[in-house]
């Protein structure tokens, strides 16, 4: 896809992302939940969300794949164009009215994400980046920190409460970080604190096992606002793989974070 059409599909997807956050703010269908587990919920906001969402991208093209989280992604084939969308990202939060939930979208091909948009209705923060074209916060251009020591830094390490097996290792995590930099903040929301590292708000960010639609857009904006994203080994997480541990920074304090976990 040439960069005037890439250009044009990320125009023409943005409004649609900013119309489904209204659904974000229904208090009674986020109140109608089923269990995915016992720690892992879907809303009528996550169905109707990306109903409308897939939809209308259906109608600006139908030939794209389409990947969402409340669905069966089985027959996805990696190297076509792909919309990757988390509905909610959050919906334990927005369950509980905590007001830091969001709607992940990203078109990738291959394991490379061509853009990505992040928009946190609460908020009305729209993050947006397109690949070789910087990052934005609200159309105002957004850059990672220029904090250089992991002791000067302000931190977010993920739990996965889905994967309580592996809580005993995530705290673990948690405590290493925390013993060296300033402290720790948990948002419960992978997007928000890729875009919040890419915004200079957090400095690094880390968690484990998480989905493709977790990461995806999100990945994409910090990378073009001079990020690093890598998994806990230091490798680029494969876009397709069922799950990946997730390891993000401002770029400076990568390999002490790494060094840690």
């Amino acid at each position: 896809m040439n960069a005037d059409v890439l250009s044009n599909c990320l125009e023409q997807a943005i409004p649609i992302v900013r119309e489904a956050g209204k659904l974000l703010h229904d208090r009674v269908c986020s109140s109608s939940i089923q269990e995915k587990g016992k720690t892992d919920f879907v809303t009528a906001v996550d169905t109707a969300v990306q109903y409308f969402i897939r939809e209308r991208l259906q109608k600006l093209n139908s030939s794209i794949q389409f990947m969402g989280e409340e669905q069966d992604n089985s027959s996805i084939e990696p190297d076509r164009l792909t919309w990757i969308l988390d509905p909610v990202d959050g919906t334990t939060n927005l369950i509980h009215g905590f007001r830091h939930s969001a709607i992940s979208l990203a078109m990738a091909e291959g394991e490379q994400v061509l853009f990505g948009v992040v928009y946190d209705p609460f908020s009305e923060e729209l993050f947006t980046a397109q690949r070789g074209h910087g990052a934005f916060c609200n159309h105002k251009p957004i850059h990672v920190s220029d904090v250089q020591t992991l002791s000067d830094s302000l931190c977010s390490v993920g739990t996965n409460p889905g994967s309580r097996e592996q809580a005993d290792a995530a705290f673990r995590r948690m405590r290493a970080v925390y013993d060296h930099c300033h402290d720790i903040r948990r948002i419960g929301a992978a997007s928000i604190e890729l875009c919040y590292v890419a915004s200079g708000r957090l400095d690094g960010y880390l968690e484990h096992g998480l989905r493709p639609w977790d990461f995806a857009a999100g990945k994409l904006i910090l990378e073009e606002a001079g990020g690093k994203l890598t998994d806990f080994c230091g490798s680029a997480p494969f876009l397709y793989a069922d799950r990946s541990d997730i390891m993000a920074s401002n770029g400076h304090i990568h390999a002490d974070l790494r060094f840690l976990i």
